[in-house]
């Protein structure tokens, strides 16, 4: 399943802020469906709510009231968030800081504060809006594996829009509202299927895993290789690995160095194509098993 990453911040004392707009003004910054200010009988303003998330976290599910006091009218958790993701996209990750993310929006640093605990926990929710929400993939006439190959691609597609996101370490499961409704897609997908509860979750969590080594992959070798025609990397390779060993050392990688198999540069698509079928034929075997 898409994870969320980053390390847990440490809740904020009672913030003062500023009035954010009504829920169906906001910016959709987090991609998650407008929600009211804060849930009926919910904590009053900046308090935090009973329910152990972060306080950034219980503005992004509306559990907790915006701050409504301040000097700087119009500041919203979108905002902020949207400001964090452009400057990752702009400057890159380790340039990103509070300061900057204030300064993006014409904010003080301070003011953030009302809105999110610390860095880690805006990092948190970045790589939450840069997800989105998930777009329906699930049709009932396809059965579940088109459906979880079209969540795949839906993942790949955010991380490879904001490759960011996948150098925030993984630190525990999602709880982000818009990671929280990709793994709820993903299990729909799965829930006419005779697999047990558990081993749904284990099959999301599979596929999730392999989408995001493979945008890992894919967003570090474009990074490394840059200057190096795509057509060439690969035979490249071949060629270097046809001086280095002898005819009687690693026969086997001897024989694909023999075959043209390094020759043939497919491209990252195909071998995530190839990789991702493997894997569902695996959990076909293991649901008509």
């Amino acid at each position: 399943m898409p994870i969320d990453a980053g390390g847990d911040a440490a809740a904020a004392g009672r913030p003062a802020g500023d009035a954010a707009p009504a829920a169906a003004d906001r910016p959709a910054a987090t991609g998650r469906p407008a929600a009211a200010e804060a849930a009926p009988g919910g904590a009053a303003d900046g308090a935090r709510a009973d329910s152990g998330l972060p306080p950034g976290f219980e503005l992004a599910w509306g559990i907790r009231e915006r701050p409504s006091r301040g000097p700087k009218r119009g500041l919203t958790l979108d905002r902020i968030v949207a400001a964090g993701i452009e400057v990752a996209l702009t400057d890159g990750l380790g340039n990103l800081s509070m300061s900057r993310v204030a300064a993006q929006i014409g904010a003080s640093t301070m003011s953030l504060y009302r809105y999110v605990a610390a860095k880690d926990e805006l990092l948190l929710l970045m790589v939450d809006a840069a997800l989105g929400f998930p777009p329906r993939v699930w049709e009932p006439a396809d059965g579940w594996r088109p459906g979880l190959a079209r969540w795949a691609v839906g993942v790949r597609a955010a991380y490879h829009r904001n490759p960011w996101a996948l150098k925030i370490p993984i630190s525990g499961p999602p709880f982000g509202p818009n990671n929280v409704a990709w793994l709820d897609a993903a299990l729909r997908c799965l829930a006419d299927t005779a697999l047990a509860e558990a081993q749904k979750l284990s099959t999301v969590l599979l596929i999730s895993g392999f989408v995001r080594n493979e945008a890992t992959l894919t967003a570090d070798l474009a990074a490394a290789l840059a200057a190096v025609p795509k057509d060439q990397i690969m035979p490249s390779y071949g060629a270097m690995l046809a001086r280095l060993i002898g005819p009687d050392a690693f026969p086997a990688l001897q024989r694909a160095i023999a075959s043209g198999a390094l020759d043939d540069d497919d491209g990252l698509d195909a071998e995530f194509d190839f990789g991702l079928e493997c894997i569902l034929d695996g959990v076909a075997a293991l649901i008509g098993s």
